[in-house]
């Protein structure tokens, strides 16, 4: 329950100090603007190409950011202003629904769309305008006045967003960012049924890229918390009902953690110089900075271990979101994800130029004079490439090196999740549009990628390895259309770690016409399997998975 304290006199005063003027989107980010909530699912009837017969029946669910009231705001007052950020806009969850029929084998496909209606967006919803202030992006008076005002009227400073990620656990999905617990959705609805707390256990945020332990069912998770401790780890049974094993990690600084990885005996941590510091803003400085010229580690620990057990490896200063997958190899834990120079969150401090920041950041390698590439500029700086560290649990040494070269950024990793926490073949991201998202100072994503992960790439000159890079094939779409959500289905009775589709939303910008990509993981580079079309648009957003219905879960 939210903390009933709020008084007429304080909310007198928050309606004297705060004026709420709405942020205005460039028309190259128009597709970030949100959409309104359906009243009843969609049947789908234009679907270009086929959807094959072996694809599972059950859905595609991705979350993304989706504001109240028109858009995302700021809150000015006489201590300055502060911004929401596209990280802070209300969940809402897209699913694309398939149904076979079992007399001619034909399909039936639905979409829907629902908010997660987490207990402050059923607040403000019915104060019928925005009440939180944002309370991330900002001066340093107006971002302590947002925690005071906040706390005061609400009991807590800031939304209940869960706009990052959908998971499943033992038959139930979850909506989850990892500012607040996650809210468990109805499987064929998309209701909002209750915040999950593992039966009062948990109580503290919850990472958005829980990992599910392969062979016991088990999910490992994290908390990050901007005061001590800083960063917990917990582990819930396979049905979800109990929390088995809950530690604080200890970490020196409050540290972004996005994601984790797992191998079959091996938790494996981040610590990434992204902070949050609550003395630093009182000090005048941002609440959450990207600080390059501080220390990264990675953290092996045993499964059930305490912080004493965490083996921690330094690495060079990065900021990883997302790891693709971690297994071990003889004494060795390998770590595979996307890796950047800097940080896109929180962007950049006030009075810099937000558009022009963001630019810079994404402009593509390619157009940046040689020798001006080493690190030195911010030029490219946000873009990410896919990275491997080998961390040596007996002798202590890090071999870290790029997997995949500078032609392509790439980011969202995803792969056959019958595979995480063990060696596997292949993996897939989205690729980032560098030249389009430099234009629109926003991330847009114009294709997907497939890594072959044990075999070289041989597409230099000679055709010797390129080097140490693996090879990459690429499914590029069409100028204008770029994807968000992309998840890996894979086939039912599949006997290959690629046997299976890649599914994505997609948005053409000259058409405005949105749609679901289905691509072959086998056959990568030709033309979709089917492309669906949505009967309204679809925004871009964060983290999609597919769910087989019904759900054939061993754990259950």
């Amino acid at each position: 329950m939210i903390k009933q304290i709020p008084t007429r006199v304080l909310d007198s005063c928050f309606d004297l100090m705060f004026d709420f003027v709405d942020q205005r989107l460039p028309p190259l980010q128009r597709n970030f603007s949100p959409v309104e909530e359906l009243d009843k699912p969609l049947i789908i009837t234009s679907v270009e190409g086929q959807i094959p017969d072996d694809f599972p029946e059950g859905f595609y669910v991705r979350n993304g950011s989706n504001p109240l009231f028109g858009g995302f705001k700021s809150s000015k007052s006489i201590l300055g202003q502060s911004n929401h950020t596209w990280i802070e806009g209300e969940g809402m969850l897209h699913a694309i629904y398939f149904n076979k029929s079992s007399n001619d084998s034909s399909w039936t496909v639905s979409y829907n769309n629902k908010y997660v209606h987490s207990e402050t967006f059923k607040l403000e919803k019915q104060k019928k305008r925005p009440s939180f202030l944002p309370a991330i992006e900002g001066h340093s008076a107006a971002i302590l006045a947002a925690y005071l005002f906040n706390w005061l009227r609400f009991g807590k400073a800031n939304k209940d967003i869960s706009n990052t990620s959908v998971f499943e656990l033992a038959g139930k999905l979850y909506a989850a960012a990892e500012s607040h617990l996650p809210q468990e959705i109805d499987l064929f609805t998309l209701q909002t049924l209750g915040e999950y707390d593992v039966n009062g256990a948990w109580n503290r945020p919850f990472t958005s890229h829980p990992k599910k332990v392969p062979g016991t069912g088990e999910l490992v998770i994290i908390g990050v918390d901007a005061v001590k401790p800083y960063v917990e780890l917990g582990v819930i049974s396979a049905d979800g009902k109990r929390l088995l094993h809950k530690v604080d990690l200890q970490y020196k600084r409050s540290s972004i953690c996005h994601d984790l990885g797992i191998t079959h005996r091996y938790n494996v941590l981040l610590d990434c110089p992204l902070t949050i510091d609550v003395g630093r803003l009182v000090r005048g400085g941002p609440l959450i900075k990207y600080e390059g010229d501080q220390y990264a580690r990675i953290g092996v620990m045993p499964r059930y271990g305490g912080a004493s057990s965490i083996q921690w490896f330094g690495v060079e200063p990065n900021i990883t979101f997302h790891i693709l997958n971690c297994f071990e190899d003889g004494s060795e834990v390998v770590v595979r994800g996307c890796r950047a120079r800097e940080s896109i969150i929180p962007g950049p401090e006030m009075g810099i130029d937000k558009f022009e920041w963001f630019s810079e950041g994404f402009k593509p390698w390619k157009s940046i004079p040689q020798g001006q590439n080493d690190g030195s500029s911010r030029d490219g700086s946000l873009l990410s490439r896919c990275y491997e560290w080998r961390l040596n649990t007996e002798t202590g040494d890090v071999k870290e090196r790029y997997l995949t070269g500078a032609e392509f950024p790439l980011d969202f990793p995803m792969l056959n999740e019958e595979f995480i926490g063990s060696r596997n073949k292949y993996g897939y991201t989205q690729v980032v549009d560098a030249d389009a998202s430099s234009r629109s100072g926003m991330g847009k994503y114009g294709g997907l990628a497939k890594l072959y992960l044990e075999e070289p790439d041989r597409s230099s000159q000679g055709g010797n390895s390129s080097e140490g890079f693996v090879k990459v094939e690429y499914h590029m779409f069409p100028e204008n259309i770029f994807c968000s959500g992309a998840a890996f289905v894979p086939k039912l009775g599949g006997s290959e770690e690629d046997d299976g589709w890649i599914i994505s939303f997609v948005h053409n910008e000259a058409t405005d016409i949105s749609q679901v990509y289905i691509v072959d993981a086998k056959s990568f580079s030709p033309e979709p399997v089917a492309k669906i079309s949505i009967p309204c648009r679809v925004p871009y957003g964060f983290h999609g998975s597919y769910i087989p219905l019904p759900l054939r879960s061993s754990y259950l």
